[in-house]
């Protein structure tokens, strides 16, 4: 809301400070500036706050507000005077206000850094954790404006504001003076207090959602008076999935004399319901959703599911038609679903909402399901009923425009039906916050995702966000940090999925392999092998098995200590007549779960061909079978494991072997696994899931695999270790940062030279070996004579630069003599010393090259980077990546997740080098691009890693005007 011609010249309106926030309830709020133009809406609020609220606020009894009072309250000078509201349809529902003060209380400018504050909450709205809100935005206005206290005085019996001053987190200082409570708060974020914020955000959140997902009364806007269509549709999906709430069909075009449609009632609009309407699924043409989008906030209603099309998939116009469609709605404190969205479903026997597209509502189940194309919705009900998985909740959220996979993540974290998150997300609004939410998610329960769209350097049409134009390797890497389960299709999405939910996590990576088909157990090893699990020679049970044969080697696999989980493979059995049956599934079935419900908690899974009905009876089978523990076990001590009628087969090198192929060097490899942690939601039933294929049943349990060991990891976390603090001068750093840029205007910022990223870098005990200039052959002499030799010569120009392949490098220069000829080398291959910038630089103890690397996306943030130098490991894109602030256990990972990290630690009889150091430099880094963002671009190229130590030989940094950042200052939805 711009203001009025007559507020204050001196300071423009700060549309910036405007935000939509989510209530404490689910329901939404707008936040901004207070104007000039706002005295009748703040008299008509004042009208409606009680007496005692009144006198709370002015310590009196205080009936009305005078002409000076409205003229004060609304003409600010958003410095040293800032009032904000909160508005719902237009409309305050409270305000809070702040005036600069010096020592001594009395009206002051800055630099006094000190102001009162006050606030005022309609009664009507108190309890939904407006004034939390508004404490959060104001205390980031004063901030903004050098301002880092408030004070308070509240009389002692208002204990609803002295809670709300108590529970923000900042640090407090509280006296009782003259009768009244004198706060001060000092306003520096602290972790409390932002913990507070984002526990507040997350309730918040996951009740918008859990509002939308379990509404008591659902109006269907725009169902057709005849079969067919969309509205019509829905309404019959709504109704034959026994929706426990109440249903109504709306259509302006409806005869006057309709009463029911489908037996529910009709009506031509929401004013003519007798009762509120929770939730409105909107199916009308696009030019006419604003009309209905009007009547569902003039009648209270709280959340939208928006089917229309014709949106930002259409193009610019239709994007603005999308970001007014949210201004809207939100305005009336509504969330949306969409819009061009499929629908959403909650099998949850209490609710049994399908007000979707789908035809048939699922199972009801443990996994939730969240994606942005209607088109990938359908596949993945489809193969989830396929395979007799159910559903808790299903979201697909087409545009999503408002409510994203962030908002289904918040409310996944703390649902209890739901014991899996998948998510298809073609875009990601907000990196920094889906990385901060998935890791929360992830440590109590698993997260699976397929992101599309990761090739194309842009967002699919509809999608209106922020690109992030990191590349796909880095997004996945920063996700595995974040303990997401990233997979590259649906299919996989299903398949982890199905596993995860059914089954207990697996301790370790020991697999135990047993089955009536030697080939296929053989198919089954060397997936296992190929996935980075440790498998033991599968068992075969010959094709004369029988159901019972299965069900007691998988009931000794199970109880033997040495493995970790176990793959059953299935083909049709030979039948007494000598003759292949195509076997009774659901006998097989049932076998196999009496096995499972007496073993120890160790997952299972089964991959079978051609035995119809196994799966579909290995699903319903777990309708009647006992729950299973998630705790996984401790490995045990090894046993002897045999099984009468079975043979052991091997890999064909291998068979007869009595013991296990050697496992591949993982680091589980090292020691017995310990216990994985139990997860928070006990299943229902221990479903075991069946594969059609070897490949498809390995990869699921590889990825639970890996899955397991991060959260036993996560339980522990990492630490920025302290003796950092004596080593860095933060506030050196930050006096050089703001030279430099004061001396570069440009916003896109100035990179440092050699010695200025040296002396930067120096502030965080990173040493840059020097590097003399030799513009000609005297000064490289000059400079070697300064340095001592040996020395290296070489070229700095960028196209040349770290280029040791193009000759552009001369090591080990012993002498003068030896340093002249280099040179002269150097000019007749490459060009003019002019072109080249040659510099000469003392040789470093010899070791391994390395690069460290740190660069700020705009969307993501900070991330840190590692990799060997050299082309091999460029073109092979072998460099791994970590959100910053890193930690000791994120940098040891770091340099051990990039596939030639062997080469670091003795690979082929060389000297490991010293990673302990190279671990100190990537957390120094790591700090210094946190504690300071306007550094956005950091290169350490080569760092030479040696048996002792390590050099940096070259250093490049670019200084620039932090970009804004998304998942910092007070809570806010997105305006996309």
């Amino acid at each position: 809301m711009e203001p009025s011609p007559e507020q204050s010249p001196h300071h423009a309106y700060p549309d910036h400070w405007e935000a939509d926030v989510v209530l404490r309830d689910g329901g939404t709020a707008r936040i901004r500036p207070i104007t000039t133009d706002d005295a009748e809406r703040l008299v008509s609020f004042y009208e409606q706050v009680s007496d005692e609220s009144k006198y709370y606020r002015f310590f009196a009894p205080y009936p009305r507000l005078s002409d000076r009072d409205v003229h004060r309250f609304t003409h600010h000078d958003y410095v040293d005077r800032v009032g904000l509201a909160v508005t719902i349809g237009g409309e305050f529902i409270g305000t809070v206000r702040y005036d600069r003060i010096d020592d001594t209380g009395r009206p002051a400018s800055a630099p006094a850094d000190e102001a009162e504050v006050a606030f005022l909450v309609q009664d009507a709205h108190q309890g939904r954790g407006v004034a939390s809100a508004l404490l959060e935005h104001i205390a980031a206005v004063a901030r903004e404006r050098g301002i880092r206290r408030f004070a308070a005085e509240v009389l002692p019996a208002n204990n609803k504001m002295i809670k709300v001053f108590r529970d923000g987190g900042y640090t407090q200082r509280r006296s009782f003076e003259d009768g009244s409570v004198h706060l001060t708060l000092d306003l520096e974020p602290t972790e409390k207090s932002l913990a507070v914020q984002r526990g507040r955000e997350q309730r918040a959140e996951a009740r918008s959602v859990q509002r939308l997902l379990a509404p008591g009364s659902v109006a269907v806007i725009g169902t057709g008076r005849t079969p067919g269509g969309v509205g019509r549709t829905v309404l019959r999906n709504l109704l034959a999935a026994g929706y426990t709430g109440r249903a109504y069909a709306v259509n302006r075009a409806f005869d006057e004399g309709l009463a029911t449609l489908d037996g529910v009632p009709a009506h031509r609009s929401l004013g003519e319901i007798d009762e509120q309407v929770d939730l409105a699924v909107i199916a009308v043409p696009a030019h006419r959703v604003p009309e209905a989008v009007a009547d569902c906030g003039e009648h209270g209603v709280q959340g939208l599911v928006v089917l229309s099309a014709g949106y930002a998939e259409r193009g610019a116009e239709g994007r603005e038609l999308q970001r007014e469609l949210v201004r809207q709605a939100r305005s009336y404190g509504m969330r949306i679903i969409g819009p061009n969205a499929f629908g959403i479903i909650n099998t949850a026997e209490t609710v049994r909402l399908n007000a979707s597209l789908a035809p048939e509502s699922p199972a009801r189940g443990r996994i939730g399901l969240f994606t942005q194309s209607g088109a990938i919705g359908i596949a993945l009900l489809s193969g989830l009923h396929r395979r007799g998985a159910g559903l808790s909740s299903f979201i697909s959220a087409g545009n999503r425009a408002d409510v994203s996979g962030n908002d289904f993540l918040q409310y996944s974290f703390e649902d209890p039906d739901t014991d899996v998150a998948l998510l298809y997300l073609e875009s990601l609004g907000n990196p920094r916050k889906f990385t901060r939410l998935a890791r929360r998610t992830a440590a109590v329960k698993p997260v699976v995702v397929v992101k599309g769209a990761r090739h194309s350097g842009t967002n699919p049409p509809g999608h209106a966000v922020p690109v992030s134009r990191i590349p796909d390797t880095t997004v996945s890497a920063l996700m595995r940090q974040a303990g997401v389960i990233r997979v590259d299709t649906v299919t996989e999405m299903v398949d982890a999925g199905l596993l995860l939910a059914g089954q207990p996590l697996p301790a370790g990576p020991r697999v135990a392999i047993l089955g009536n088909s030697e080939s296929l157990g053989l198919l089954t090893y060397d997936a296992c092998l190929a996935e980075g699990l440790r498998p033991r020679p599968p068992i075969d049970l010959t094709t004369a098995a029988s159901p019972q044969d299965f069900r007691d080697a998988l009931a000794e696999a199970l109880a033997d200590g040495t493995c970790d989980a176990v793959i059953v493979t299935a083909i049709p059995w030979v039948g007494e007549n000598g003759e292949a049956e195509t076997g009774d599934g659901q006998v097989l079935a049932e076998a196999l779960t009496r096995a499972v419900a007496g073993g120890s908690a160790k997952p299972v899974a089964v991959v079978h061909v051609e035995i119809g009905g196994l799966a579909e009876a290995l699903a319903a089978a777990s309708s009647t079978a006992a729950p299973r523990p998630r705790t996984v076990t401790p490995a045990a001590p090894p046993r002897a494991a045999t099984t009468a009628r079975a043979t052991t087969a091997g890999p064909p090198a291998a068979r007869g072997a009595a013991t296990a192929p050697a496992a591949p060097a993982t680091p589980e490899a090292a020691t017995a696994p310990e216990a994985a942690t139990s997860r928070e939601a006990t299943p229902r039933a221990g479903r075991i899931p069946a594969y059609p294929a070897a490949e498809r049943a390995v990869r699921a349990l590889a990825e639970a695999v890996k899955y397991a060991q991060w959260r036993r990891q996560a339980a522990v976390p990492g630490k920025i270790p302290e003796f950092l603090d004596d080593t860095i001068d933060e506030a050196g750093a930050a006096a050089l940062i703001e030279a430099q840029l004061a001396t570069a205007p440009d916003p896109r910022g100035r990179p440092l030279s050699h010695d200025e990223a040296g002396a930067l870098l120096g502030h965080y005990g990173i040493d840059v070996r020097p590097a003399l200039p030799a513009p000609d052959p005297e000064a490289a002499v000059a400079a070697a004579a300064r340095l001592g030799y040996p020395v290296a010569l070489k070229t700095t120009a960028p196209h040349l630069r770290h280029r040791a392949d193009l000759g552009g490098v001369r090591l080990d220069v012993a002498d003068e003599e030896a340093l002249r000829r280099a040179y002269g080398e150097l000019t007749d291959l490459l060009g003019k010393p002019a072109e080249l910038l040659p510099v000469v630089q003392a040789m470093a103890p010899r070791g391994v090259d390395t690069v460290v690397r740190a660069s700020i996306d705009a969307a993501a943030g900070a991330i840190l980077s590692f990799g060997l130098a050299g082309a091999p490991s460029e073109l092979l894109g072998d460099t791994a990546h970590r959100l910053v602030p890193a930690t000791d256990r994120d940098a040891a990972e770091l340099i051990r997740s990039i596939r030639a990290a062997p080469v670091l630690f003795g690979w082929r009889g060389s000297a490991p080098v010293d990673t302990a150091a190279l671990e100190e430099l990537l957390l120094r880094l790591s700090r210094l691009v946190d504690d300071h963002p306007e550094v956005v671009s950091v290169a350490l190229e080569p760092v030479v890693v040696a048996p002792q130590g390590l050099t940096v030989l070259g250093a490049s940094v670019r200084l620039a005007p932090p970009p804004a950042r998304s998942d910092v200052g007070p809570r806010r939805l997105p305006n996309y």
